[in-house]
């Protein structure tokens, strides 16, 4: 077995067992609330306009960058409040993050050029990953075998890269010569690597080789208007992707498929992620008001399952 896969292939299992919401019978519950409706929760200006992030723990906190003041990263309860979680060091600002095993966080960190890791006890942070020839690295995806991808755009140029870091922090280029690639994400079997172009506007897809590599380029999607942003993936594959500019977040099937569109309050969603008590919320980043809105979907989010089974 692969080392991609090793860690995976028992999460849909789980999944079934462990979440009211994830079998094929799911749903009275779902079919009794108001889906795919946005609404506040935070309150206005609780972020600066650098917004991004966010990323749920096992216990449902969300946890976005840049909270109060530039250079922090929030922590936020499932009923809107917030406070100051970690102050980055030096010059260091956020923008994506993931939680992996043991609640450990990684950040983005696109002005130092690095991924951050931050333990979730002690709050110390760290480089766990850094290179000079990155770009900014923006946002980043989570592997079965613990692994990360990171998005890396150029914006001055319009271009942009997909790096990979090992479970020791070595980095390796997977996919030079895309576009501004930004949101970034691992299908639910972990063969599958999404990233979306902001600019260009286009969703691609690669395999994913057992070494990590990425192979058999394939574009799922190719949008008319507004750019992209933060990406993520429910149980079933299906992808969530914030459209900067438009105001929406679009849930598109892993055929390529718009299966429906969502208004997020505000015309610059920049980032999301699955939480809550079932992993059937989404929290997104919105840059207008700058803070987070949430809405409820029928299916958990990928991420969730994941550190339901390994916490």
């Amino acid at each position: 077995m692969s080392l991609l896969n090793r860690h995976w292939k028992p999460l849909m299992t789980l999944a079934a067992l462990l979440l009211p919401g994830v079998g094929p019978d799911e749903t009275v519950q779902a079919a009794e609330e108001s889906l795919f409706v946005a609404r506040p929760l935070t309150a206005e200006n609780a972020f600066t306009a650098g917004i991004e992030g966010p990323a749920c723990d096992a216990r449902g906190n969300i946890y976005a960058v840049n909270f109060d003041r530039q250079q922090t990263i929030g922590r936020v309860t499932p009923d809107g409040k917030g406070e100051v979680f970690v102050e980055l060091p030096g010059k260091s600002t956020g923008n994506g993050i993931v939680i992996g095993h043991h609640g450990t966080m990684y950040v983005a960190d696109y002005v130092g050029h690095n991924i951050l890791r931050i333990d979730p006890k002690s709050r110390a942070v760290s480089v766990w990953a850094h290179d000079d020839r990155m770009n900014q690295p923006n946002d980043l995806a989570l592997a079965p075998s613990g692994c990360l991808y990171a998005s890396d755009p150029n914006w001055k140029e319009g271009t942009g890269q997909v790096w990979l870091a090992s479970l020791a922090g070595e980095l390796l280029l997977v996919a030079p010569n895309l576009g501004t690639s930004n949101g970034i994400e691992v299908s639910p079997d972990g063969k599958t690597l999404y990233v979306n172009e902001s600019v260009q506007r286009n969703v691609w897809a690669f395999a994913i080789e057992s070494s990590g590599s990425l192979s058999n380029k394939r574009l799922l999607k190719k949008f008319d208007t507004h750019g992209f942003d933060g990406m993520r993936c429910d149980v079933d594959g299906n992808l969530y992707i914030t459209r900067h500019g438009k105001g929406t977040v679009v849930k598109l099937s892993p055929a390529g498929k718009v299966l429906r569109e969502v208004d997020v309050l505000g015309s610059k969603p920049s980032n999301l992620c699955f939480g809550g008590p079932d992993g059937r919320t989404v929290y997104v980043t919105e840059v207008d008001h700058r803070r987070l809105v949430q809405f409820r979907v029928d299916r958990p989010g990928l991420a969730f399952v994941r550190l339901r089974s390994t916490k």
